[in-house]
C-alpha cells in the first residue's frame, strides 16, 4: 500500500524516517527535516498527531513496545534523543550527551550491566548511536541518567538488538548481546 500524504498537514520538508506501530498496523509515524514527528492513519492518510521539540532534522523514530507501547523514541541532528507520550502528545524526557547528530535509537530488551549496578530488562533502558562514534545507554526512570557509553571506531548508523545463542557442550545457551 502506498501512503500519499499530500494535504495541508504534510511535513514542510522531506521525511527522513518512518516507524510502524506494532499493535494496530494502521498507523505510522514519520520524522522529517522540518524538525517534526507526525503520526498518520494509513487508511485515511490523515495526520493524527504532531510532536515538536527537536531543533534540527529528525533522523530516527521508533515506537515503543510492551510497557512503553504508548511512546515514541526519536533522535535528531540536534544531538538529542527524546521520548514522547503518544496519548498526551507531550515530550517525556530529553537525553543529551552526544556531541554529533544522533543516527540511531532503540529500546533495549536486555539487561544492562554497569560498573556500579545491573539494570534489568524491565528498567526501561534506551540506547542511542551517533556520528560521534558512541553508543549511549540511558535509564528512562532515572531522569536522563546515562548508564554507560561505548566508544566505537565508526559513526553508528543503526542499532539492532539481537539475542545470541552459544553452544556449550552441545547445549544451546542464550546470551544477551547486541549488534551495532
Amino acid at each position: 500500500m502506498l501512503l500519499s500524504v499530500n494535504n495541508n498537514n504534510d511535513h514542510n520538508n522531506k521525511m527522513n524516517n518512518i516507524g510502524v506501530i506494532g499493535g494496530n498496523g494502521y498507523t505510522i509515524c514519520s520524522g522529517s527535516w522540518d524538525n517534526s514527528i507526525r503520526i498518520w492513519d494509513v487508511e485515511t492518510t490523515k495526520q493524527l498527531n504532531m510532536f515538536k521539540g527537536h531543533q534540527n532534522a529528525i533522523s530516527i523514530v521508533k515506537y515503543g513496545s510492551n510497557e512503553l507501547v504508548n511512546t515514541i523514541l526519536s533522535g535528531s541532528n540536534d544531538k538529542s534523543v527524546r521520548l514522547w507520550d503518544i496519548r498526551s502528545s507531550q515530550q517525556i524526557e530529553v537525553f543529551n550527551g552526544h556531541t554529533s547528530h544522533v543516527c540511531a535509537a532503540d529500546y533495549s530488551p536486555f539487561a544492562i550491566k554497569n560498573i556500579n549496578k545491573v539494570i534489568d530488562s524491565n528498567s526501561k533502558v534506551i540506547c542511542s548511536g551517533s556520528s560521534d562514534k558512541t553508543i549511549r545507554f540511558w535509564d528512562i526512570r532515572s531522569n536522563k541518567n546515562e548508564l554507560c557509553v561505548m566508544k566505537v571506531d565508526e559513526k553508528v548508523a543503526c542499532l539492532k538488538f539481537i539475542e545470541l545463542k552459544k553452544k556449550v557442550n552441545n547445549d544451546p545457551k542464550k546470551l544477551n548481546g547486541n549488534c551495532y
